[in-house]
């Protein structure tokens, strides 16, 4: 569960205030909103990467607001995927786990499973510059995903791709959402990308956050 009370955050000149809002354990959030409302701020809220004003951050019933980002359990993907430009995608998934601790073997092995699952299998010993953007978001999601995290956060994933690669993205997040019990909170603009995916949609206003039906 990801529950936001009363929150504030400043972003240099930017304040958004009194966010409050919940997603239940195992459901998909989309939040939405112009740009420049918040939406962002509010996700780097949630990962512990914006420091908070006032209210509190609660996941899985726990209040994170003063913990570290890697303290909170949260897999995270930035909009531009942010992968390191001298790592193999075989590196990148093998990442979370390494500075975690984990055996070599039980490394391998969720690498083997994530590069199954995601497509990835011919593309272990390419480098960032060598990927397509699709293929990029494919590397930056199986790195988020690697320690098996209870919250996903996604910030505008599927922006920068074309409307092809974007669909298949988009499939691709319908069956991690059946595959996986993570909680999801995913900032978009596209209301057909938020009605596809989400099983809760907040919008970010002049007034605040409100929950939207999801018309599908």
């Amino acid at each position: 569960m990801i529950a936001l009370d009363q929150l504030t955050v400043k972003n240099g000149g930017f304040t958004i205030a009194d966010v409050s809002l919940t997603i239940p354990t195992g459901s998909y959030g989309v939040l939405m909103g112009k740009t420049g409302c918040g939406k962002s701020t509010i996700l780097e809220a949630v990962c512990g990467l914006k420091p908070v004003s006032a209210g509190r951050v609660c996941i899985m019933g726990e209040d994170v607001t003063e913990r570290k980002p890697a303290e909170r359990g949260i897999g995270y993907v930035p909009q531009d995927g942010a992968l390191f430009s001298t790592m193999t995608v075989r590196d990148h998934l093998a990442f979370a786990l390494r500075i975690r601790g984990y055996g070599r073997g039980a490394v391998q092995t969720r690498i083997g499973e994530l590069a199954g699952l995601l497509g990835l299998e011919k593309l272990l010993d390419r480098k960032p510059h060598g990927l397509s953007g699709g293929e990029s978001q494919r590397v930056a999601l199986g790195r988020a995903l690697s320690f098996e995290p209870r919250i996903l956060c996604l910030d505008e994933p599927l922006s920068a791709l074309d409307h092809d690669t974007r669909l298949e993205m988009c499939a691709l997040l319908e069956t991690l959402k059946t595959r996986f019990s993570v909680t999801v909170l995913h900032v978009t603009h596209d209301r057909n990308e938020a009605t596809r995916l989400a099983d809760l949609i907040f919008e970010v206003g002049d007034h605040g956050v409100q929950a939207l039906e999801n018309e599908w």
